[in-house]
């Protein structure tokens, strides 16, 4: 079985958006792959997070993945601050790593802003910690939106460097596993943007714990323009909200957006956005109930991520350690 590594940030309970174009797509991984999934909150406080804030939602994060189906049995799963093999790995990835490289990544222009000189330093060198979280498993498959290409062509770099720097040939080439046709789910209120944690708008977006009368309202609200549903894809050109929702629905029913448009087309939206919000309460709401019951128990929470830790450090201590002989550190012992 191939490695597979990803990690997702600790925003709390997870968004459609997180579930439809990352973690479901996780779960199959755990028969298919030796699957390693880890809460990234180190990459979270590349910009400032209130202490308790970030407990919480990283716990929270936790139990919605396992609510998901991530099975400790089946998968790897623990938190990143949990295992230090991780920050020794992206020590020696920042002396690796050339600033011309990192001048070229587009997500860090994009969160600084144009007062980059006001950046924190983590946020400019994050990506040689997600090298990193991958490398420190000799991972070789990392399953990744189109928004995170750039960042292991990256990592890729950074490996060949390190091999060539050395004279060895220690970490493996990653390749990509790109996600299906639900990869990327949009706001509700703008069909350009991506659903996210970070719209101010809660209307923007539903979560995973949105109960029934909640889900239906957002879909309600949800924007879309005035002509009726096109029976053909090419229908869809220049509609993003109508695009958005009609993707939403075949990736909560296991369609296709063309089924879609051949079961629903010449309807709509007031009749459309009715199928799709039973649609989305059938799916999500054992998701919402199960992560409620977890929440229940925060220490039997914590106590898998322990587990899950402990094994994570099974594997990545002896490849770092390995690593840091090779760079030439002297042995602890």
């Amino acid at each position: 079985m191939q490695r597979v590594f990803s990690g997702i940030q600790p925003s709390g309970v997870p968004t459609l958006g997180n579930y439809l174009g990352a973690i479901r797509n996780w779960v199959p991984m755990q028969d298919t792959h030796e699957a390693i999934f880890c809460v990234v909150d180190q990459h979270a406080i590349t910009q400032w997070q209130d202490p308790r804030e970030l407990t919480r939602q990283t716990r929270d994060m936790a139990a919605a993945l396992l609510a998901c189906g991530l099975d400790p049995a089946r998968c790897t799963l623990f938190v990143q601050s949990h295992v230090h093999a991780h920050t020794r790995l992206a020590w020696i990835f920042n002396c690796v790593a050339r600033i011309g490289w990192l001048n070229r990544m587009t997500q860090f222009k994009d969160k600084a802003g144009k007062d980059r000189d006001n950046a924190g330093a983590g946020l400019y060198v994050y990506p040689n910690l997600m090298a990193a979280d991958i490398h420190a498993y000799h991972a070789t498959r990392v399953p990744v939106g189109e928004d995170q290409k750039q960042h292991l062509e990256l990592a890729n770099d950074i490996a060949e460097k390190f091999n060539h720097d050395y004279g060895v040939e220690f970490f493996p080439h990653i390749d990509p596993h790109i996600m299906g046709v639900a990869a990327r789910v949009m706001s509700l209120r703008d069909g350009t943007k991506k659903m996210s944690k970070s719209d101010p708008s809660d209307q923007s977006r539903i979560n995973l714990s949105d109960d029934a009368d909640t889900i239906s309202l957002k879909i309600r609200r949800a924007k879309t323009d005035p002509e009726p549903l096109p029976s053909e894809m090419q229908g869809l050109e220049n509609r993003p909200e109508a695009r958005n929702l009609v993707g939403i629905l075949a990736a909560v029913t296991g369609t296709t957006p063309e089924e879609v448009l051949r079961q629903h087309g010449g309807q709509g939206f007031g009749t459309f956005k009715g199928i799709l919000a039973d649609a989305l309460t059938a799916h999500l709401s054992p998701i919402a109930a199960e992560t409620r019951r977890l929440l229940d128990d925060p220490g039997a929470v914590d106590a898998l991520l322990r587990q899950g830790a402990e094994r994570a450090r099974a594997i990545a201590e002896p490849i770092v350690a390995r690593a840091e002989e090779l760079v030439g550190f002297l042995p602890p012992r």
